[in-house]
């Protein structure tokens, strides 16, 4: 009974752990295993992975927009978009499910400075081109940070 319990301890173990999928793939006549990855078809592109939003799509108007979540996991959203011409950015947030302690924190800069804070709509100049981030965060000055959906919209107008 003293060596049938140790290895009944181990059948159970084993049985209860977490399996991984594998596809078996060959190439140059070498059998590969490799992981199967799942296929996720993203049908909006301005949509948030964790704590970023890549705006990648515009309308017709040359306007980004998106939905974002802000939670205690994720209290900072980085907002990640490219001018390719100097301009003014207007952008706006919108808390969905009324009011809520949210802004526009920072704006970072390709050359690496950064301007704000700001409150919940923007207008400035932007006077280089290439990658910016827009930070969004609660005010620290405020009581209740923001928990929820909100929307984002932004636009670069040329001058």
């Amino acid at each position: 009974m003293r060596t049938l319990t140790p290895i009944l301890f181990m059948i159970v173990a084993s049985s209860c752990s977490p399996r991984e999928n594998f596809k078996m793939a060959s190439g140059n006549s070498i059998d590969i295993i490799e992981r199967a990855k799942p296929i996720v078809e993203d049908k909006n592109i301005n949509t948030q992975l964790r704590d970023t939003i890549k705006m990648l799509e515009q309308d017709e108007k040359g306007t980004y927009s998106a939905i974002g979540i802000i939670d205690s996991t994720h209290p900072r959203i980085y907002v990640r978009f490219k001018n390719e011409f100097t301009g003014n950015l207007y952008a706006v947030i919108t808390p969905l499910g009324g009011e809520g302690n949210i802004r526009f924190d920072q704006i970072l800069f390709p050359d690496k400075t950064s301007d704000g804070p700001f409150g919940r709509d923007i207008t400035l100049e932007l006077k280089q081109t290439g990658k910016h981030t827009l930070i969004i965060s609660h005010s620290l000055m405020a009581e209740q940070p923001y928990k929820g959906k909100f929307s984002i919209k932004l636009q670069v107008a040329e001058k």
